[in-house]
């Protein structure tokens, strides 16, 4: 099963350092309910809602971090269907990995070009106010999904570092 895992640079360097992600961790995938939910959309579409909604779970973990570079990092894996429950959430692709996942099974990352951090920075900023209604940080929020995340193989992610 592949599961969208959000993350940060901090945290993907500390990944890498490591050489696993522990669990259990919160990510994305396309569950039975998105499935229900979504009727419409081929598998694409739905690993592709699913990686959106690990982007927007990356900004809260950079809210959580300040000493983070303003970037959203989505990490791809796979992993044993078994080890991946649905939470009781209200996003339909939630699930949490109970297990370990081995440096080996990340797939691929997705991370914000350097050129978005104003953007992100300013979304960070403005999630207080849109998780309190505010109309014009929702739409700040939102607009960090107007950047689109370059795709990096899994041998390419220590140069995000170099």
């Amino acid at each position: 099963m592949r599961v969208y895992l959000p993350s940060t640079l901090r945290a993907l360097a500390d990944i890498l350092r490591i050489g696993e992600v522990p669990g259990p961790v919160a990510a994305f995938a396309v569950t039975p309910a998105m499935r229900e939910w979504y009727a419409g959309g081929d598998l694409e579409e739905l690993e592709y809602a699913a990686l959106s909604a690990a982007a927007r779970a990356s900004l809260r973990l950079l809210a959580a971090d300040p000493c983070a570079p303003r970037r959203r990092v989505v990490l791809a894996a796979e992993v044993v269907g078994e080890n991946a429950t649905r939470p009781t959430s209200a996003d339909r692709a939630a699930v949490v990995v109970g297990a370990i996942i081995p440096l080996g099974k990340i797939v691929s990352a997705h991370v914000d070009d350097i050129e978005a951090a104003p953007d992100i920075k300013a979304a960070v900023a403005a999630l207080p106010d849109a998780d309190a209604g505010d109309a014009d940080a929702r739409f700040t929020v939102d607009g960090a999904e107007g950047h689109e995340l370059l795709w990096y193989a899994a041998c390419e992610l220590s140069y995000l570092f170099a």
